[in-house]
Parts: structure tokens; sequence; C-alpha cells
């Protein structure tokens, strides 16, 4: 069974500037893999017009699912729902569920500003948003989130039932104080001989001023997956050196 496949773009010029820290990419990876979603790639674009458009209409073709965070709020830099109607050809409308959604919340204190978190391109899906209300879009196969982590959450959340999904991801860390120089060879050879399995290879520093390496074999067969460690670990003891599986 092939997994589907997914990207994430964000959007806005305050993750490129430094200013804001995403943290939404972290979010979402691992719910896909949760759900057996391969996530294939993840952009981040300021807020242009030209290019939310190019880099939806690439993603869209390219991947199964696409998720989008950022620029669907009400004030002047927030253009994402115009780009991405454009992308896709369609006209960006008042949705009138929407506007319901948005008077309902807000009350007297609904204005122009605020309306126009109503408005999505046509023939889109809406998402809910169970923090703050103005709702999310679904357009094809691309969905339309929110940029503030906790927002986004809980709107992603809301759409997991909606998703392609696979099987599920699983993944085994062995730790040892071996260097990653002096394993690098073999665990090729192994990664080669384990082709529906991915070995991750990262330094790190295991205890205080010693170096090792955390080697992470990630799949969506266990079987698999454990007599990868095996070698792993079957190699790191003939070089003299212990492990630690987590």
């Amino acid at each position: 069974m092939t997994n589907p496949t997914a990207a994430i773009l964000i959007i806005g010029n305050e993750v490129l500037s430094g200013r804001t820290q995403d943290a939404n990419v972290n979010f979402i990876a691992k719910r896909l893999g949760d759900i057996g979603v391969t996530l294939a790639e993840v952009r981040i674009i300021p807020d242009v017009e030209s290019m939310i458009i190019e880099a939806i209409q690439a993603l869209s073709t390219r991947y199964d699912q696409v998720f989008t965070t950022g620029g669907i709020g009400a004030t002047h830099d927030d253009i994402t729902a115009a780009s991405i109607a454009k992308a896709f050809n369609r006209q960006l409308h008042t949705n009138a569920e929407a506007v319901k959604i948005l008077q309902t919340y807000y009350l007297e204190r609904l204005n122009e500003t605020r309306l126009k978190m109503a408005m999505v391109p046509e023939d889109s899906i809406l998402i809910k948003n169970p923090v703050s209300a103005a709702p999310g879009f679904q357009i094809e196969n691309v969905y339309c989130l929110a940029g503030i982590p906790a927002v986004m959450q809980a709107m992603f959340d809301v759409i997991i039932p909606t998703l392609k999904i696979g099987q599920t991801f699983h993944a085994i860390t062995v730790k040892s104080h071996i260097l990653e120089n002096d394993i690098a060879e073999p665990l090729a050879e192994i990664q080669n001989t384990h082709t529906t399995v991915e070995i991750g290879s990262y330094p790190s520093f295991l205890s205080p001023g010693k170096w090792g390496v955390s080697l992470v074999v990630r799949g969506t067969d266990p079987d698999m997956i454990n007599h990868a460690v095996a070698a792993i670990c079957k190699t790191i003891q003939s070089q003299g050196h212990d492990y630690v599986i987590e």
C-alpha cells in the first residue's frame, strides 16, 4: 500500500523575517505520520500573490493533499484566500454560512473588516474553527488553515476525518556513543538492504562532553523496522560499542 502524500505551505512575512517562530510544521508532520500520510515537502513563502499562486498550483498538482497556514485573517496583508482563488481560477465571494458564523461569534462587534474573513473561493468547503470562529476553507485538495498555532491545531483536528490516510508510521531510535562517521558505511549497506524503511543518522551529545549518534528507523511495517534495528545493533556491537533502544 502506497501512502498518500502531502505538502505544507507556510505563508507569512513574519515567519521569514524571524519575528515569528513557526510551530505548525512540527504539529502537522506528527499528525500526518499518525494517520499514514507522507509529508514530502514544506515551503515557506511571503505574503506575495504571485508566489502563493505559483506554490499552490505546483503543490496541489504534485501531492495528494496540501495544507496552508497563515494569511486568512482580516488585515491588509491577509491575501491567502484571494490568491488561492486565483490559483484555481475561482471568484472570491462572501460565503453566507461564514457570515452567520461570524455574526454569532462577534455579535455587535462584527464590522466590515471582520467580515473579510467570510470571503472564500467559490465552491470551497468551510473548515470549522473551534477556537476563534473565523473559518478556514478547503478547495479541491488544498486545506487553508489559520497561522496561529492554537487555532490551526484545533482546525486540523477537525479535518482529519476528511483526509486521505494510509498505514501508520512507526519509529524506533537506536542511540550509541559510536561516532557517526564510523558507522556511515555499514549503515548505508543496511539501508540498501532495507528499502521499505527510512534510516536517519543524527550526531548527538548523548552524555556531557561526549558525542554519539541517534539512528532513527522509520516505516509502516513494524517487522521490517525491527529487522533493520537488529542489523544496526549488531553493527554497533561489532565495533565495541553499547547501544540503547528507544
